[in-house]
């Protein structure tokens, strides 16, 4: 089994959230403070304090600047303009500050590889250079110690694999330095391109472009928890105690079960009552092609006593969206819904059977690793094209080729 790491992000996400439910999850604080230590931030120390959010206990991580005395900026205030931290550095300073830390070479090359995406982004927005950004986001010391601490972290847990659910951006308004901007900001809107996301809770910004940084480019899959055995479970601690809302993210560490066996599918369903029948054939292509492993039709009853169909779509997660703008674009359905599900597939190979007739592929199919043989039928089109070849009926052949696969077996 795989070890693996599931995020769920019903709060959003910051890099101190991420750190703090790592911490809670048993990430040793001392390792940590040994980590971040090699990178020479002066007058620096980190924190993780037991806390509690709605009543559910969960670790606060912070860095705390000793020459001021106080907190930096943290979840919440990233674009607040309050940050304390006024030494900004730039990236190749910081980047020289990580060569020269005792991280290993994968950390080192990872957390380079997050600040120049982050620096990036920021440089975009600003249509400038780079290096002549004021990095807010990538020079502060917060920033530099959470997106340098997740590497270490992340590595720490050693995880095959890490999932994370759709993400809860917040809503309402963020005062930032681009002036009062819409949740989410433009830096984080930026790097969830491509990701699910969605808005709901307290009118405030839940995901910080430093979690959304670090969510975005490990994870290896999204969507709802897989199958797995946890083992441990941690929450970390955003800065605000809302009244109605637990305002934590939550990291479940595991063995997934991998049974190859099993496989987590969408099925997507939607029902037509007034579309040409002559598209339905040219939808069932358009959906196979665009990755569907299962399309199929069935006649139903609608409101008003109309006849209508069903069409019910089976495909991996990943295609679910292509999926439904297909859907959306070649018929006249106003809504599709779907759901996720698990199913179990038997274990299948191919196999050559000489007939008189000629050879047919047989599939065959075990359950798992089983020797004994559950099912096994011809391949249709290899029987069609030797009932053409001969000038006799498909089921003949079909029943040749029957006959011999049994007897090689009984050989």
């Amino acid at each position: 089994m795989s070890r693996v790491l599931y995020f769920d992000c019903f709060s959003g996400a910051s890099g101190d959230m991420i750190l703090g439910a790592l911490i809670d999850a048993g990430l040793p604080i001392e390792e940590l403070r040994t980590a971040l230590g090699s990178l020479a931030l002066e007058n620096v120390r980190i924190e993780a304090n037991p806390t509690q959010r709605s009543g559910i206990g969960a670790t606060s991580f912070g860095v705390v600047d000793g020459s001021l005395g106080h907190q930096a900026g943290r979840h919440h205030h990233h674009h607040d303009g309050h940050h304390h931290d006024h030494a900004h550095r730039g990236l190749s300073q910081i980047c020289e500050m990580v060569d020269r830390s005792a991280l290993s070479a994968a950390c080192k090359d990872r957390s380079k590889r997050l600040f120049r995406r982050l620096g990036e982004i920021e440089a975009g927005i600003h249509q400038m250079p780079v290096e002549e950004v004021h990095l807010h986001e990538v020079g502060a010391v917060d920033s530099i110690i959470d997106i340098a601490g997740c590497v270490f972290a992340l590595e720490w847990f050693g995880a095959d694999r890490i999932v994370v659910s759709p993400i809860n951006v917040g809503s309402g308004t963020v005062k930032c330095e681009h002036g009062v901007m819409p949740v989410p900001a433009p830096a984080t809107a930026r790097l969830v391109e491509g990701a699910p996301i969605y808005s709901k809770g307290p009118a405030v910004e839940l995901l910080t472009p430093t979690g959304a940084l670090i969510l975005t480019d490990y994870a290896d899959s999204w969507g709802s928890m897989p199958a797995m055995r946890v083992s441990q479970s941690g929450y970390g601690a955003g800065d605000r105690d809302f009244p109605d809302h637990p305002n934590l993210l939550r990291v479940l560490v595991g063995e997934e079960e991998t049974s190859p066996q099993l496989q987590r599918i969408v099925v997507l369903e939607c029902e037509i009552d007034d579309m040409n029948p002559q598209i339905f054939g040219l939808l069932m292509d358009r959906l196979h092609d665009a990755g569907a492993l299962d399309v199929f039709y069935v006649p139903i009853q609608m409101k008003k006593s109309r006849p209508g169909t069903l069409v019910t779509v089976v495909a991996l997660p990943q295609h679910r969206e292509a999926l439904s703008d297909i859907m959306f674009r070649e018929t006249t359905t106003i809504g599709v819904r779907f759901r996720e599900m698990e199913r179990e597939r038997l274990d299948r190979e191919r196999i050559d059977v000489a007939t008189p007739l000629g050879t047919v592929r047989f599939k065959v199919a075990r359950r798992s690793g089983e020797a004994v043989i559950l099912n096994a039928a011809p391949e249709f089109e290899d029987c069609a094209r030797l009932a053409q070849e001969h000038g006799i009926p498909v089921k003949e052949v079909q029943a040749v080729a029957t006959r011999a696969y049994l007897e090689s077996r009984e050989s």
